[in-house]
């Protein structure tokens, strides 16, 4: 005989406090006697604030999924843009413009098979393009020209539909990955209807009727392959909302704007199941006219919000699960005893920093040596001497110094968890050099000799110091990664104008090679990790930057923002998942000291309440 578990399911538990969660509580109640209350496992919908969009933009054409996005054109005041943007879910990457300039067009596909069409561009297209993650080229033309299209599907099973010509159109279309094959008309003109799912199972929602006296709607139509069908109508009267989603039953609308342009922009999110709306989760900020991609449960938005006629690039993720997300973030740490610049630092976790030497108010150089535990800092035995604007790399246990001080000296200092002890003398002594690497396999580049920038890289083998190959670019300030034989150099400067390059060179062992440049031009930044994962952190002569780049060993992409912008300061980290920055200019000698943490997902119970 079947028993009741079998038949039922499990009992109802009553504990004490709530079990520890994984996903297999999914579904399961318990009754917690400490508060009295029915508990459950449940999905629930979420934003939260991603990275934002280095370009931002209006009317931007979103592509692919939340975790690996194409964010094309736009507008950002005058004229349209042809930048593109990749987006991997915690930050963004420049990647090929497109052949020119678009705004407020219709776009469907993936990251590396995607299509945009019509738009406007200055004035209206009915041009194709497809792409392949990293180049362009053309398609068919659409039936139209026309801007305010939107579209859905795939890049070889598309769906475009309405538009202006100027006049709204009700015009739809299917494109088999060459052509454009009108279909059948929309129930009425609508022009940037939000729209979403494959060519056969899509939903138009919302949008806004023909000119001069244009009217915002919530009509909610359907599309089966050949027919649109009218549904149950949205919420709100909307246009320029975004819309995600993998069929005519599953999707997602957000924001949007009324009749009003740009002012009564809203946060609303409703999720469509096939038969009702079900308001989900409120954006953070009001926005209208962005780029989106992702389904009904992970997607994101871009650009927009109703900042008119600026348009930052606010980036927001929705989230449909049982898990609570938290973002990828630099959050506050605890400040160094005193505000410092000119210091160096290492370690391979956060809780596990050393920081020693700089400078502190009013300007004297210092031996101080402090380690970080994630909580505080403690002082550990001093330096031999002071030090300012020297280097840093290893662990908190092994630790290595270089050069530094104005005038510069020759002196390397070793740290092996209780003492410094003097390492091997340099070949060149210099300050504002950088390098990074365990302590037996360490290299410094670029600096300054105190007549002279140099080029000159040393390696270091635990014992002794000798000379590797010159830099490329002749720089200081240099934000450092990698380890000898793989060593990585971002950024930098010299006297004069320009003072910061954006130049990245990549060390073999033997020679630097230039790789792709940074996203923006950044000296006397921080820099730590390995040569495939690496981040560069702040930096350049005021004003001091909070920006934050990771590279993965081929391109640079952006990364939550520092809450402090900040030149001359140290950081150190196991790669660009983690860190520890602190002290530097920002813009007078500061003590603040953040720490960077990945994006969490944590199971969250909750409350069963009757309603």
């Amino acid at each position: 005989m079947a028993t009741y578990e079998e038949i039922h399911g499990k009992r109802v538990e009553v504990f004490d406090s709530d079990p520890t969660l994984d996903s297999t509580y999914e579904g399961q109640v318990w009754y917690n006697s400490a508060t009295g209350t029915l508990r459950s496992v449940v999905s629930f919908g979420a934003w939260i604030s991603a990275a934002p969009s280095p370009n931002g933009g209006s009317s931007r054409m979103g592509i692919g999924t939340q975790t690996a996005t194409v964010m094309a054109g736009g507008a950002t005041g005058p004229g349209n843009q042809s930048y593109v943007e990749h987006y991997n879910g915690i930050g963004w990457a420049s990647a090929t413009a497109m052949p020119g300039g678009r705004q407020d067009g219709a776009s469907a596909g993936t990251q590396t098979a995607g299509l945009l069409w019509c738009g406007e561009g200055p004035s209206n297209l009915n041009t194709t393009i497809e792409y392949d993650g990293s180049s362009w080229t053309s398609g068919g033309s659409y039936p139209i020209t026309a801007r305010g299209v939107r579209g859905s599907g795939t890049q070889t099973a598309a769906l475009g539909c309405g538009g202006a010509t100027p006049s709204a159109s009700n015009v739809s279309a299917e494109y088999d990955g060459s052509s454009w094959t009108a279909g059948n008309n929309l129930p009425g003109v609508r022009i940037a209807a939000a729209t979403s799912g494959p060519q056969t199972s899509a939903l138009a929602t919302t949008g806004k009727d023909d000119a001069p006296n244009p009217s915002v709607t919530n009509l909610n139509t359907a599309y089966d392959g050949t027919n649109w069908t009218a549904q149950t109508v949205y919420p709100l009267s909307l246009r320029q909302a975004a819309s995600t989603g993998t069929s005519s039953s599953a999707n997602l609308v957000a924001g949007g704007v009324g009749a009003t342009p740009f002012s009564d922009a809203v946060t609303t999110a409703a999720q469509w199941d096939g038969n009702s709306w079900t308001t989900t989760g409120s954006l953070g900020t009001k926005s209208t006219h962005m780029g989106y991609a992702g389904t009904s449960t992970a997607s994101m938005i871009s650009g927009g919000t109703q900042d008119y006629p600026s348009y930052p690039g606010v980036t927001q993720e929705f989230n449909q699960s049982i898990n609570t997300i938290t973002a990828a973030a630099w959050s506050a740490g605890a400040n160094l005893p005193v505000a410092t610049i000119g210091l160096a630092a290492s370690g391979s976790t956060n809780s596990s920093i050393l920081a020693w030497g700089g400078q502190t108010p009013p300007g004297s150089s210092v031996s101080t040596s402090l380690l970080y535990n994630g909580t505080s800092w403690t002082a550990t035995p001093s330096l031999p001497g002071a030090r300012v604007y020297h280097s840093g790399s290893g662990t908190a246990t092994a630790a290595i110094s270089g050069s530094g001080g104005d005038p510069p000296i020759t002196n390397s200092d070793e740290f092996d968890g209780s003492s410094w002890t003097a390492g091997g003398t340099m070949n060149t002594g210099r300050r504002h050099l950088n390098g990074n690497g365990p302590q037996t396999s360490a290299f410094v580049t670029g600096g300054y000799t105190g007549t002279t920038p140099t080029a000159a890289t040393e390696e270091y083998n635990g014992s002794s110091w000798s000379n590797g190959g010159n830099l490329n670019q002749t720089r200081y300030g240099i934000s450092a990664g990698g380890s000898e034989p793989a060593g990585l150099a971002m950024g930098g400067g010299v006297p004069g104008s320009p003072n910061a390059y954006n130049n990245v060179e990549e060390y073999n062992g033997s020679a630097w090679t230039n790789v792709t440049a940074l996203p923006g031009k950044r000296a006397y930044g921080i820099g730590y990790g390995p040569q495939t994962a690496a981040k560069q952190v702040n930096g350049s002569a005021p004003p001091y930057q909070s920006t934050t780049f990771d590279y993965d060993g081929t391109v640079f992409s952006t990364a939550p923002a520092t809450a402090n912008g900040r030149g001359d300061g140290a950081g150190a980290g196991t790669d660009n998942t983690s860190g520890v920055v602190m002290g530097g200019y920002a813009p007078s000698a500061s003590a603040v000291t953040e720490e960077y943490s990945t994006g969490t997902e944590t199971v969250t119970a909750k409350n069963l309440t009757t309603g």
